[in-house]
């Protein structure tokens, strides 16, 4: 347990000289993902996937039914007021994972930070903000929390990260144009966004999964 997050690992070689720390969304679990790695075809890269768990909390917005989330939802209202602690608690403790791939040998400019729907809201709230850079942040159907902080708590190393933002224009839970509105405001600061959009639901399809393989192997670069 790092960080008091629990996590899956799953390693595609032997000596992993990459990492993928991969967030999931509300009410799901480190495994969520996990049958996904083998469809990235990497190239034959190295590559060690954590995938943590989150921790289990009450959600205000599911009648406080305590589930995994890695914040808690107040409302729906984009305008309304976010769960700012929960999200930066959370964003300490994935700094830990990111830490311990470090102290395993993999130095930062070689660790993916990924996310989905709330894990994603963690990894752009934490990547864009840690000191350093990573080798890229990944985040699926997801929006940009606490954006108008971001301006003077960003890594002054933060938009030569790459970034690789996708969103279903279907999306039921976290509309399509949240996804939007936070593609252009990165984009505006000046940060390397990639976007794709996909005919599908608040979910992953075949084609983004062939797409986060594609830019995976951009910028995680043969040794």
């Amino acid at each position: 347990m790092i960080g008091n997050l629990e996590t899956v690992e799953c390693n595609t070689g032997e000596n992993p000289e990459y990492s993928v720390i991969w967030l999931h969304g509300l009410g799901a679990d480190g495994h969520d993902f996990e049958p996904i790695v083998p469809e990235l075809d990497l190239g034959g890269r190295s590559v060690r996937f954590v995938f943590p768990h989150a921790p289990v909390r009450p959600v205000t917005l599911n009648g406080g039914m305590p589930m995994r989330a890695w914040f808690d939802i107040l409302s729906l209202d984009r305008q309304g007021r976010p769960d700012e602690q929960g999200i930066r608690t959370s964003a300490e403790q994935v700094a830990a994972l990111i830490q311990r791939e470090n102290d395993r040998g993999i130095p930062a400019e070689r660790i993916v930070l990924a996310g989905f729907s709330q894990g994603g809201a963690i990894a752009l709230h934490l990547g864009l903000r840690r000191p350093g850079g990573l080798a890229g942040i990944m985040a699926l159907s997801t929006y940009l929390p606490l954006a108008d902080s971001l301006q003077t708590e960003a890594s002054p190393s933060a938009p030569g990260i790459p970034l690789f933002m996708a969103h279903g224009r279907q999306d039921p839970v976290l509309p399509f144009a949240w996804g939007q509105q936070s593609r252009d405001r990165l984009l505006a600061e000046g940060y390397a966004v990639q976007w794709h959009a996909y005919d599908m639901p608040h979910a992953v399809c075949a084609q983004e999964i062939s797409d986060i393989g594609a830019w995976l192997r951009t910028v995680l670069p043969r040794s």
